[in-house]
């Protein structure tokens, strides 16, 4: 893999501690994110990889610790103030509109650039019907490139699942974010699948130069994609580095790679 042009340290997450009820989902974690970097997440089941997504995306409130973006610590912020930060997040399980349209579902991830007013857009009058025009030839430009065309007007849940993966892309691409969060991009997809949505990563990171932090349980493919991987254990890190530097730590291998790899 050609490497990539890394920026300054975009994302810093320092010695965030989670616990729900005394059992602990994270445990003074922390890791950095480069402008421009794919940065993978990976560990066992239950190691605290969608919890410290959640963290960073202002889902939960970490008892301890700090997440600094861009220079700016931010703490109890909600899902939407982070998201007009410009971080946006895909799920595990899809978090599509399953009776919309494609267009309609990566539309409403375009809500954070729209300017007019609720009742303006409902009645799509003036200055609203303009800005939705743009907004619109803005999404078609994402189905162009994640290559849906077909399925433009297509209801979400009459479609294959990985082209309802690439939806999803779709609708975090729409907000424009400056890091995109990737909670198991890969998940239930086949081979062939699994090789177009690695391609759309890779180009997302290339031509929106789009920084990509990704929780992925294929280790075929995050260490094909990523350019540094931390690994989590018990919520604990035991990892840090390249692809090739994790696949030989012992730690690792004992947790997580297994004697099969």
């Amino acid at each position: 893999m050609t490497q990539r042009k890394h920026g300054d340290v975009i994302l810093d997450v320092k010695d965030i501690s989670l616990s729900f009820g005394g059992v602990n989902a994270l445990t003074g974690v922390s890791f950095d994110v480069c402008e421009h970097e794919i940065r993978a997440i990976i560990g066992p089941n239950g190691a605290g990889k969608s919890s410290m997504l959640n963290c960073i995306n202002g889902v939960y409130h970490p008892q301890q610790g700090t997440i600094t973006f861009r220079g700016k610590t931010f703490s109890n912020m909600n899902s939407r103030q982070v998201a007009e930060m410009g971080i946006a997040r895909t799920f595990q399980n899809l978090a599509l509109f399953k009776g919309m349209s494609v267009v309609d579902n990566i539309m409403t991830g375009r809500n954070l650039q729209m300017r007019s007013n609720l009742f303006l857009q409902a009645l799509r009058i003036g200055p609203a019907q303009r800005e939705e025009t743009q907004q619109r030839q803005f999404v078609e430009h994402i189905i162009d490139f994640l290559e849906i065309q077909p399925y433009r007007k297509t209801p979400v849940g009459r479609m294959p699942y990985g082209l309802q993966k690439r939806v999803d892309l779709g609708r975090a691409l729409a907000m424009e974010p400056q890091v995109l969060l990737l909670d198991e991009p890969m998940a239930g997809m086949n081979v062939e699948e699994k090789q177009d949505m690695s391609r759309f990563i890779l180009d997302v990171n290339d031509e929106f130069g789009t920084t990509i932090v990704l929780i992925e349980h294929d280790m075929s493919v995050v260490m094909d994609l990523s350019d540094r991987v931390v690994v989590l254990d018990y919520g604990k890190k035991i990892g840090d580095g390249t692809p090739g530097e994790v696949r030989a730590n012992p730690d690792v291998i004992s947790a997580y790679l297994g004697t099969s790899h």
